[in-house]
């Protein structure tokens, strides 16, 4: 078991308060619990649970990781149990280890993010938020484009609502629009925006001539996309400076995190980097804290708003 929870500033995003601007990404730390005696859950601002649908869901077929040179590639393809047994089972034990608990959910339509949302209703007592990921980039077919579309995006937030918790929309890089979209999550009710989900990648074994994972393609992550993800975030905080944004996206060490948080993101969101180590949520955590204390920021908003430079 770690130490003691980490001091410094707590974060706000929206009118949610947390403990300290770090959290866990969905996806990237198994169902959570199994990795509390690493990092202890209790000391981050929050963990987001892997995505759930009302559905059980197998995924891809593997191999479904692929390492690369300043991250990974994935095609899991959001398996999961399905809500029923995330309600059972997952999240009393992130309950008992005392974290923020942020639900993650998905869907193949409008109606799946309605009704997932709608099965969480009972359990929002026990949740902080709800994140919709609009944007898995290694399912295929009609689910690629939500995050691509302002409508699409704006009718799964309003459907969302139904957990009655913030709702923060999980967005794509992969598109053009991503300013529009972000525009129609706030406009349909979104909290906040959580910038970036993966980067869409093929990758091929050039010697077979064939792909490399199971599914053909999967979402690149790491350090390879963070100044994407930075590019991202200040666009959109630029468009919409009243909208909170999430940042994530090769965070890896605390100034990864003040990359985003200059760039205008209120809290960021550490993946990748916890494959190679599992305390990595915690350390970039205290390094922000020992900064922060360094040059007297109280408060989070600070970076964000006036983009403090760093050394």
């Amino acid at each position: 078991m770690t130490g003691p929870r980490v001091a410094g500033p707590p974060a706000r995003v929206g009118a949610l308060a947390l403990a300290c601007p770090v959290m866990l990404a969905s996806g990237t730390a198994g169902q959570g619990a199994e990795l509390d005696p690493y990092v202890r859950l209790a000391s981050l601002g929050a963990i987001v649970t892997k995505s759930v649908a009302t559905f059980a869901w197998e995924g891809n077929p593997a191999p479904r990781l692929v390492p690369v040179r300043d991250g990974m590639i994935n095609s899991v393809g959001l398996q999961g149990d399905g809500i029923d047994a995330f309600l059972a089972r997952h999240l009393p034990a992130l309950r008992a280890c005392g974290a923020t608990v942020v639900a993650s959910i998905w869907g193949r339509t409008v109606a799946d993010y309605g009704a997932a949302a709608a099965a969480l209703a009972p359990a929002r007592a026990q949740l902080a938020a709800l994140e919709v990921n609009l944007s898995c980039p290694n399912l295929g077919g009609h689910h690629e484009t939500f995050a691509h579309d302002p409508v699409l995006t704006g009718r799964i937030v309003e459907a969302s609502a139904a957990s009655g918790l913030p709702v923060w929309a999980k967005l794509s890089p992969a598109t053009d629009r991503l300013v529009a979209v972000a525009g129609a999550a706030r406009e349909a009710g979104a909290a906040a925006v959580t910038l970036i989900n993966t980067v869409p990648v093929l990758p091929v074994d050039g010697d077979a001539g064939t792909p490399v994972l199971g599914a053909g393609r999967g979402g690149l992550s790491g350090r390879a996309i963070h100044d994407v993800a930075v590019r991202c975030v200040r666009d959109v905080r630029t468009a919409h400076p009243g909208l909170p944004i999430v940042g994530v996206g090769g965070v890896a060490s605390a100034h990864d995190a003040l990359d985003l948080m200059a760039a205008g993101a209120s809290a960021v969101q550490v993946g990748t980097a916890t494959f190679a180590d599992p305390r990595a949520a915690r350390r970039i955590a205290r390094d922000l804290a020992a900064w922060a204390s360094r040059r007297g920021v109280t408060d989070w908003a600070r970076v964000a708003e006036r983009g403090l430079a760093y050394g």
